[in-house]
């Protein structure tokens, strides 16, 4: 029976996480892989590693995290915004890599038939601390950064031609809107996305002032409207197993190594999903 794994979050420019790329194996030729993100901030970084992964896995579907779509002076690759993502989309495609921009798989070794759904949705600052609903955005992120706390997206995570990121979000919305409900009613779905696609994950977030940067509550009752049986998730760095009406979600993040180091089970750069 083959094997469906998930990872994200893996930052392979981070010193100390690059080896455990090479623990991010198959156990059967026929397993598949689910990438949610965050390999890393530089283009050809992220296309290399999709590659090598591919070449184990029979296989491999990617959606962009935040770090794939920074623009930063070391890259080689200045594209900025949705030209960004369209060049990785297209780099993808070149390694037999399956994005949001492609036919949708369907993993036949269920009950059912689950349609993996690779979703590229954003944030649309939406999800706010109680005491900053209600104010203006350049406020909220005010709130933020007087708490400690402020997304590096401000800096280099550009949307354009978008005229914000809030804007690039609601396409993305609508996009990934049409694509989810054209899936087969008979199909349950296996949804998979950088950033979590509900807010209960972001709980226990130190600064809880970061959900911000974390989703949008358009997308709140996906896992219920479009029948998944788990949602697939990275961005907080907080992996575990939890539990929204009855579906599963999973964040599926190695994450820092400042962060992983301090866990009694170390660093855990791969789970198995089915």
């Amino acid at each position: 029976m083959p094997h469906l794994f998930a990872t994200s979050d893996l930052h392979v420019t981070h010193e100390g996480n690059a080896p455990l790329v090479d623990e991010v194996v198959p156990r059967t030729p026929d397993d598949w892989l689910l990438v949610a993100g965050d390999v890393a901030e530089r283009a050809e970084s992220v296309i290399g590693v999709l590659k090598t992964l591919r070449e184990r896995f029979a296989k491999v579907v990617w959606v962009p995290g935040n770090h794939e779509l920074w623009t930063t002076q070391k890259d080689e690759c200045q594209l900025r915004g949705q030209a960004r993502y369209e060049h990785l989309v297209e780099r993808c495609r070149e390694i037999d890599v399956l994005t949001p921009e492609d036919p949708y798989p369907v993993w036949e070794h269920q009950e059912k038939p689950l349609t993996i759904a690779p979703l590229f949705v954003l944030y649309d600052y939406s999800w706010r601390t109680p005491s900053a609903e209600g104010l203006p955005l350049l406020a909220a992120v005010d709130q933020a950064r007087e708490a400690g706390v402020l997304c590096t997206d401000e800096f280099f995570l550009h949307p354009d031609p978008y005229p914000s990121r809030q804007a690039w979000c609601a396409d993305r919305v609508k996009i990934s809107t049409e694509r989810l409900e054209a899936i087969p009613e008979d199909h349950g779905t296996i949804l998979m996305s950088h950033w979590p696609l509900h807010r209960h994950p972001t709980a226990p977030l130190y600064f809880p002032e970061f959900a911000l940067w974390c989703g949008t509550t358009e997308t709140e009752d996906w896992h219920q409207r479009f029948r998944a049986e788990v949602a697939v998730y990275g961005h907080l760095h907080i992996p575990r197993s939890t539990e929204a009406d009855g579906v599963r979600f999973e964040e599926v993040s190695l994450g820092y190594p400042r962060e992983w180091r301090k866990r009694a089970r170390g660093p855990i750069p791969l789970r198995r999903i089915f």
